[in-house]
């Protein structure tokens, strides 16, 4: 799945770290996520989603889209 993570968290000035703690995960979740190697859960996706002020699609999207 790809995502906008990386490039949101960027534009926040936060750490790999600070979102983590926002999000309740740990630093390595994110990273697994940002790399595309971990699809995050629906409510995981949803917190993101409401921390970011976005949709779950206007920051994650299926490979094919």
């Amino acid at each position: 799945m790809k995502n906008r993570l990386k490039v949101l968290r960027a534009e926040h000035d936060w750490t790999q770290a600070e979102l983590a703690d926002r999000l309740e995960v740990s630093r390595q979740t994110i990273n697994a996520i940002e790399k595309g190697k971990f699809d995050p859960s629906l409510p995981l996706a949803f917190k993101a989603a409401r921390l970011f002020g976005l949709t779950i699609e206007d920051i994650f999207s299926d490979e094919e889209a």
